[in-house]
């Protein structure tokens, strides 16, 4: 039975990611730094703890974990990389992330709904590293940073839903 972990820090689609773990009946943690409330994304009605074995049966079911970690740039990320098994599954923006993900035989998916793939994400690795460097390459010269995102909108919402829900139940 796969684990979903959700890098929760600045992740949109938390809850929506928290309701396909309960459909699907699949583990979540939810990973951030110290200065993020993850709980609040937890249900007082949300099991916190693995079932028993006896009550859990052999499909297990949904509990949900936070696992804070200090602040730091990727402190969540190597938190989440620590426990990660084969088959899991994460929700991440940082495309780093989700290259160690994929290296450990796990899935991987943005808050948009792409689902990264082993094929590609060399590629992706690479536009993040020549883009860093161009602007750290700006910021010496005086230019000014414009970073433009297309707005996040429901589509994507209902994108990243099916796309998970897909890759839970898979």
């Amino acid at each position: 039975m796969p684990t979903l972990f959700v890098d929760a820090d600045a992740c949109p689609t938390t809850r929506e990611a928290l309701a396909c773990a309960r459909k699907a009946r699949v583990p979540c943690v939810l990973a951030g730094d110290s200065g993020h409330n993850l709980l609040r994304h937890v249900r007082k009605d949300d099991p916190t703890e693995p079932p028993s074995a006896a009550a859990a049966g052999e499909k297990g079911g949904f509990w949900v974990r936070t696992l804070q970690v200090g602040q730091g740039s990727d402190a969540a990320d190597f938190a989440i990389v620590c426990e990660l098994e084969p088959g899991d599954v994460v929700v991440t923006q940082d495309f780093g992330l989700a290259s160690m993900a994929l290296g450990r035989g796990c899935k991987a998916i943005d808050p948009r709904g792409h689902v990264y793939d082993q094929r590609t994400i060399d590629a992706l690795l690479l536009v993040r590293h020549a883009t860093k460097q161009e602007l750290r390459s700006k910021r010496r010269h005086g230019r000014p940073r414009v970073t433009r995102h297309a707005a996040f909108d429901e589509e994507d919402r209902e994108r990243f839903v099916r796309n998970l829900t897909t890759l839970l139940t898979w």
